[in-house]
């Protein structure tokens, strides 16, 4: 095989897999939403530059793990069903409020275990 061959053989193959498993990233969250988060992680675990890094690591974890659509239905899930009442139910109750909500655990969980 020659070596052209072989490099556009390598193109396609890295190609293929770029195609296949589009990478997630904190680009792809809109700035005001990191900075929000960011924000509420600071507050809750001390306004100082180690927290500032551990809560900026913590957002990059969450956008690698979930894409920024099912972040969003995962927090409007859980604001929404801390309404009192059957009002909340549907938010608190439903399968998928569950599932969106136990998605954004698990990727916290992980950004707890890389980050803090």
């Amino acid at each position: 095989m020659s070596v052209s061959k072989a490099l556009q053989l390598c193109l396609l193959a890295t190609a293929a897999i770029a195609y296949a498993s589009p990478a997630k990233s904190a680009a792809d969250y809109p700035t005001p939403a990191l900075a929000e988060y960011v924000y509420g992680c600071m507050k809750a675990n001390g306004e100082n530059r180690d927290s500032l890094q551990r809560c900026s690591c913590s957002i990059d974890v969450i956008a690698s793990v979930i894409s920024y659509d099912h972040y969003v239905a995962a927090e409007t899930y859980k604001s929404m069903g801390m309404v009192p009442g059957e009002n909340g139910a549907l938010f608190r109750e439903s399968a998928p409020a569950k599932a969106s909500i136990t998605e954004l655990k698990r990727a916290q969980a992980e950004a707890d275990i890389r980050c803090f």
